[in-house]
């Protein structure tokens, strides 16, 4: 990939689960393409089967997207158009892998403008690779909040509902809700959630 003359930048998207990234990101994306800019979208192939070739938010708001397996098929996908392309969208960051950093600095020296959204942190509450990598590298990050569905705070946790112990289950109606971090309950294997006590404080969470 060669180099451009412009400067590229990266701006990262994150949060928990439906606090409106992907809804965010769409919007930028087709902002993008008000301005007449060639905007190209990207998203892990997570075997849905909707939207298979689109991004798509909870608000039912798309965009056609082209579908990959891993970091790989999307510079695969990328190099025969890169040069035309001004702005690329890559929804469901999380899922792929630590190469992803690499590449979309690259693409910044090549001056593209590069659009990411992902969660931040998995359903035990640990970051969420490569996310945090990505976002050490941004020019700008959004950190969006849900709404609690226990008690309406702000919510920054996406709680897991059910025994499934995979980082990955997706297309499970009802397996995720945001959560605040006083209502957050963590995984710890088969174990109850854990409860930490900050000694001398008296707090529990």
């Amino acid at each position: 990939m060669s180099q451009d003359s412009s400067p590229g930048r990266i701006e990262v998207i994150t949060g928990p689960m439906f606090s409106g990234k992907s809804e965010e990101l769409i919007r930028r994306l087709k902002r993008a393409q008000i301005a007449r800019r060639c905007v190209l979208c990207f998203r892990p192939d997570l075997n849905l089967s909707s939207y298979r070739t689109s991004i798509a938010s909870h608000g039912a708001q798309t965009i056609n997207a082209y579908v990959v397996a891993n970091t790989g098929e999307l510079k695969e996908a990328l190099l025969p158009v890169i040069q035309d392309v001004d702005v690329i969208g890559i929804d469901d960051a999380q899922f792929f892998d630590a190469s992803l950093v690499r590449l979309v600095i690259e693409l910044t020296h090549m001056g593209k403008r590069v659009l990411i959204s992902g969660l931040d942190t998995t359903f035990a509450g640990e970051p969420f690779p490569p996310i945090p990598d990505l976002l050490a590298v941004a020019d700008e990050v959004v950190k969006l909040s849900a709404v609690c569905m226990l008690c309406g705070a702000p919510a920054v946790h996406t709680q897991r509902l059910g025994p499934s112990q995979s980082l990955v289950l997706v297309g499970t109606e009802g397996a995720y809700e945001a959560r605040c971090r006083l209502c957050f309950q963590p995984y710890h294997g088969e174990h109850e959630p854990e409860q930490l006590e900050m000694q001398g404080l008296g707090v529990r969470s």
